[in-house]
């Protein structure tokens, strides 16, 4: 009895079956699934968007969403069995067994309490210290995941902190006490490759020096063949294969797993398009091509005579006030963008790349006016942007240009409909001659990002990350801007998906002569789409320089030590799928 006491698994799922019930029937997330879970061990589960990979972590926790169920199937720990426990006994386990790094940094962080409260709380709860002591733990684990100044930035609330540095802090909150089990959600999704490789380094070093097991959901290819040491791909709620990293990574057997791992960006060269992944199990569901000729997307616009930059920033500056103080001498300032300078020619897609918090989102805010830069001038078609003293003198330039956020869930309203979402810059800009013409032009869009017309109907919670990310997409592009703003817009999505909307914004580049500030942490998908490249760090510009020249000769040493941390995939691959 004692030694199969000490075969038993960390972690053992057996014959688990998540239900959704509505309306329009059960909907099953996942069948029959199996796996188990050794301590020290990483498993990493991948597969597309809406596969159910969220889905199992959030069962295991005990954290499904209404009306979701597991209906059938065990779930164990340490032999203990858990999936049966009521409330009050599965709150004892989440925090204090079982950690959980969920997918959306912002939503599960609490808006209202400070980075302090968050930490010291969920320390105390679980932990027996004294405040002094939960706090001084705060820090110290504010520090391993990489925040900045941890002693004077723990005083400070989730919106003050960059995508990025709000994920970090969901990781220490993971951590807080110890647990046997880890359940990583896209871990990495907002982090930059400098921060993703020291965040993977924990990741692993929890594991082997604590025998904590993990399971570490992503769609990051990079991230599973450079961290799990098995890897389970799962394709409509079911698992369709199971291996070694190395086996499935370098001879996979399923079509499916061999489709997805071929469609994984290059870091070693540029194709002149994305690879798609090709399996799919109805043939009648295969996305066709987008036609632009033909598309609403492509009807003819006004001319516009440009011969000079379509956007330019001189010296562009934004400082915040970290510390109010009546007295000036009192106040502490943070520079998130210290006079920068680029311009965007017509038709170009600029990226730009850097740290977490270097000041890459605040330069897209700036351009779009959400912003106001505190010194230098951000010009538009010639139009001096910091300039116009009144919305409506702005209004004419935000319908041309249209920005794609980070995190597609708090950029989403919660209690529209996707149909109102995707509609309401079309009535606002008057794009629709009548309510059919809008009512037409948003099931297209939504055919366009993948979605498909039975989507329109539906709320955005009902969507997992990567699809409303695509709803962000499909909304970005119904004023059919001439100047396209993404900032991180393929963060939340997995490979195949995001061939598919890269591929859409190159054909829009292209053949609409569209214009793109493409933000981004993600190396491979910068030198696959971009034009020129911008590296920024701590709110300076360091080099700007053709994607091509950067990525084969960088001439600052931060480039070339961001170059140097790049995930080097080197994962089967589909010679049909790169041609």
């Amino acid at each position: 009895m004692k030694a199969d006491v000490e075969k038993q698994s960390l972690l053992t799922i057996e014959g688990m079956r998540v239900e959704f019930p509505s309306r329009r029937g059960h909907v099953v997330a996942v069948e029959r699934l199996d796996l188990t879970v050794e301590p020290g061990e990483i498993l990493g589960i991948v597969g597309e968007s809406g596969a159910g990979k969220s889905t199992i972590g959030n069962a295991v926790i005990g954290l499904l969403e209404p009306p979701g169920e597991m209906t059938e199937g065990t779930i164990l720990l340490k032999g203990d069995r858990i999936d049966h426990l009521d409330e009050a006994a599965q709150r004892k386990i989440r925090g204090a067994r079982i950690g959980m790094i969920f997918q959306d940094p912002l939503t599960s962080l609490d808006p209202l309490q400070t980075i302090e409260r968050q930490l010291v709380d969920t320390i105390q709860r679980h932990l027996n210290l004294g405040e002094a002591e939960a706090r001084s733990r705060a820090v110290d684990l504010l520090d391993q995941v990489g925040i900045p100044d941890p002693a004077v930035r723990i005083a400070q609330y989730p919106h003050q902190f960059s995508g990025g540095m709000r994920q970090r802090v969901v990781i220490a909150l993971a951590l807080c006490a110890d647990p046997e089990m880890v359940i990583a959600d896209e871990p990495t999704t907002a982090l930059d490759v400098s921060v993703q490789a020291q965040i993977l380094d924990l990741m692993k070093a929890l594991c082997r020096d604590r025998q904590v097991g993990m399971i570490l959901i992503t769609h990051d290819m990079g991230v599973i063949s450079e961290t799990a040491d098995r890897v389970a791909v799962m394709y409509r709620g079911r698992v369709v294969e199971t291996g070694t990293t190395q086996q499935i990574m370098s001879k996979p057997n399923h079509d499916y797993t061999k489709s997805l791992i071929s469609a994984v960006p290059r870091p070693d060269k540029r194709l002149k398009r994305f690879p798609l992944v090709t399996y799919i199990e109805d043939a009648e569901e295969r996305p066709e091509g987008l036609n632009l000729a033909t598309h609403w997307l492509g009807k003819v616009r006004e001319e516009h005579k440009l011969t000079g930059n379509l956007v330019e920033l001189k010296d562009a500056h934004m400082r915040f006030i970290t510390r109010h103080s009546l007295f000036p001498s009192r106040r502490l300032y943070l520079d998130a963008v210290k006079d920068v300078s680029f311009a965007i020619q017509p038709g170009e897609v600029f990226g730009l790349v850097g740290e977490s918090g270097s000041g890459k989102s605040t330069i897209a805010r700036m351009i779009t006016g959400i912003y106001k830069p505190s010194g230098g001038t951000i010009t538009f078609d010639g139009t001096d942007m910091t300039a116009l003293e009144s919305r409506a003198a702005a209004a004419p330039f935000r319908r041309q240009m249209q920005m794609i956020f980070q995190d597609p869930f708090s950029s989403l309203n919660p209690r529209m409909r996707v149909e109102d979402i995707i509609e309401e810059p079309i009535h606002f800009h008057k794009m629709a001659y009548d309510q059919q013409e809008a009512t037409q032009i948003m099931h297209d869009l939504l055919d366009v990002v993948g979605l498909g017309s039975q989507a329109a109907r539906k709320f955005p919670h009902e969507f997992s990350g990567g699809q409303r990310q695509r709803i962000s997409i499909a909304r970005a592009l119904a004023t059919r801007p001439r100047f396209l703003i993404c900032d991180e817009p393929t963060s939340a999505l997995d490979v195949s998906i995001q061939a598919q909307v890269l591929n859409l914004l190159k054909d829009l580049q292209s053949e609409l002569n569209l214009t793109m500030l493409f933000i981004s942490h993600d190396l491979p998908v910068i030198r696959q789409v971009c034009d020129r490249v911008g590296v920024m760090r701590h709110g300076q510009l360091l080099e700007v320089a053709p994607t091509e020249t950067l990525f084969t000769d960088p001439q600052h040493d931060y480039t070339k030590h961001l170059l140097k941390l790049m995930p080097k995939f080197r994962g089967f691959r589909m010679p049909e799928l790169e041609t």
